[in-house]
């Protein structure tokens, strides 16, 4: 069927109205989950296939997040849906006063390849419950984990309702010269750019999650041993191919040395000393990002790692240090398991630093200083983060999980979720049993006028 016949038909689905019942909404995420939950065994195969993930990986950062999503929303979209009183000024006496979240309607949802279960089915399970029809969109890269979507989107709902494109550039451009009422988009800045330049042309509402190069800041009063370790888990985690993974350290001078030895006793501690014998140590997702990656490695700096294997599209875990903002590594986001190590010897230079850079996806700080940690996350522009860890601030329903400047615009997740796929609208119900006069023309100079000087002042 071609997208535009698919579109047309989510189009007269959602005007019948019946994605607009609450309970129809809980009905098809209750299917969802009992469906995702039967398919764990080819999601976790197929993702093995792609990514290389392990069993545990796979559920850990990809299922098991979809299934709890998808959980949370059956459990809150009565409250999120329902229509939320607010104060009505004397002015517009008598009246009621309040908000109602409605669908935009017709969604399109463009996933990645880096988490390629996870940041297709969770962003679904958010325009559900809000109450939308949705395309969906998987990546080209990830072809089985793309299957498994199909299969499964396939045996939970109409393609009237929720539907899924396949296929690559073509496709995407297909799909972005229609005219949705809302656009999810998960990937990178450049196709988030091109993205929204499509967007603007039909005034289409959009939520981009792109990436950029989230720095980990490393103080003087920072417990190495466990920053090390944390460091290791978030940053090696999928091989690095995470948007909010530390894409490079900033480690106080006096300490750098210290970290840098506990860092790569923690690597070897975690994925052993023989990483590509590990096999739950992932691979890079196809050989232009492999090649892409190698290219990004200066023998002269690393200090651990390094090695690649092509035939598994495999880089060792690689810490590389004495490198300098002009270096490859630092030109773009690496997105793999490459970390840089710069220093810096007050802290008041990293303010400055960062304030030139592009505002990340992700911060991270490793520090015992409260004053210090309260000072960074006021004076830093930046889309969420951690302290004194990595990666997790995304694992939860109950914060919104986004970027800010050219890392993204929009969150999602939990409540922020719903939010997004709907429009709030603001609803003034004026009751006809009385009418104040005071209003009309023509105004009143004397009681009328004080009377409302009085209510407005």
């Amino acid at each position: 069927m071609k997208i535009e016949e698919i579109l047309e038909r989510q189009r007269k689905f959602f005007q019948s109205g019946t994605t607009l019942s609450v309970e129809f909404r809980i009905q098809m995420l209750k299917r969802l989950w009992k469906t995702v939950k039967q398919y764990e065994p080819e999601i976790s195969k197929a993702l093995k296939e792609d990514l290389g993930k392990s069993d545990m990986e796979g559920f850990m950062c990809e299922t098991g997040l979809v299934l709890t999503e998808i959980s949370y929303m059956i459990r809150h979209t009565r409250k999120f849906a329902a229509k939320h009183r607010v104060h009505t000024p004397l002015a517009q006496f008598a009246s009621s006063s309040y908000q109602k979240p409605s669908p935009y309607g017709n969604t399109l949802i463009m996933s990645p390849w880096n988490y390629p279960f996870l940041l297709t089915m969770e962003p679904l399970a958010d325009a559900i419950a809000a109450g939308n029809t949705a395309i969906v969109k998987p990546s080209a890269y990830s072809p089985a984990t793309s299957a498994v979507i199909q299969k499964i989107i396939k045996e939970c709902f109409p393609s009237k309702y929720v539907a899924v494109v396949t296929g690559g550039r073509k496709e995407n451009g297909a799909l972005l010269e229609q005219k949705f009422d809302f656009v999810f988009f998960t990937g990178s800045q450049a196709v988030g750019r091109e993205v929204l330049r499509h967007t603007a042309e039909t005034l289409t509402p959009a939520v981009l999650e792109l990436g950029g190069k989230s720095p980990c800041i490393i103080d003087n009063t920072a417990k190495l041993k466990l920053a090390a370790k944390r460091i290791a888990f978030g940053k090696y985690l999928n091989c690095g191919q995470t948007c909010v993974a530390p894409d490079y350290i900033l480690c106080h001078t006096s300490v750098k040395e210290q970290f840098v030895k506990e860092l790569c006793r923690q690597i070897k501690k975690q994925y052993g000393e023989a990483p590509f014998a590990n096999p739950d140590y992932g691979k890079i997702i196809n050989e232009k990002h492999f090649t892409r990656l190698c290219r990004l490695l200066d023998p002269d700096k690393v200090v651990m790692g390094g090695n690649v294997k092509q035939e598994t599209l495999q880089i060792a875990p690689t810490v590389m240090d004495g490198v300098t903002w002009e270096d490859a590594v630092m030109q773009e986001e690496i997105f793999g398991p490459i970390l840089p190590i710069l220093t810096f010897d007050k802290f008041e230079e990293v303010y400055s630093l960062l304030a030139g850079k592009p505002k990340p996806l992700a911060l991270y700080l490793f520090s015992e200083d409260k004053k210090r940690i309260r000072q960074v996350t006021d004076r830093c522009s930046y889309g969420g983060g951690c302290i004194n860890d990595v990666v997790i601030h995304l694992a939860t329903c109950e914060m919104g999980f986004g970027g800010v400047g050219e890392s993204g615009m929009g969150a999602y997740h939990g409540k922020e979720g719903f939010d997004a796929f709907s429009h709030t609208k603001s609803i003034v119900d004026k009751k006809t049993w009385m009418d104040l006069p005071m209003r009309y023309q023509p105004y009143q100079k004397g009681l009328y006028g004080r009377m409302l000087h009085l209510i407005l002042r």
